[in-house]
């Protein structure tokens, strides 16, 4: 598989971009942050985000935040586990995760 390829699984491994002001912040210091499948690694998160966006990753660091027990409407219930992925990119590499795909 060629570098310039994008495979459709790749789409899947990468689910959204995480805006949030601490996701901004992390943007100053060439990091970008993805909400990511639980089951991917750091190594097909590293492919995905070179393939899909075209840019150089030096780190993939990845946390699993645990789901909340919450109250909604009298219904007890519990939020999903989600896990995130925070790319560094090399010097001079950039994403805008403000615009889609």
């Amino acid at each position: 598989m060629s570098q310039g390829t994008t495979d459709p699984r790749h789409y899947d491994v990468i689910v959204a971009p995480v805006i949030t002001e601490k996701a901004t912040f992390a943007s100053e210091q060439n990091k970008v942050v993805f909400k990511v499948r639980p089951d991917a690694t750091k190594d097909q998160i590293k492919m995905a985000v070179e393939r899909l966006f075209d840019v150089k990753v030096e780190a993939v660091n990845t946390l699993v935040r645990k789901g909340k027990k919450k109250v909604f409407k009298g219904t007890r219930g519990q939020r999903s586990d989600v896990k995130n992925a925070v790319v560094t990119l090399a010097e001079g590499h950039k994403i805008d995760v403000t615009t889609g795909l």
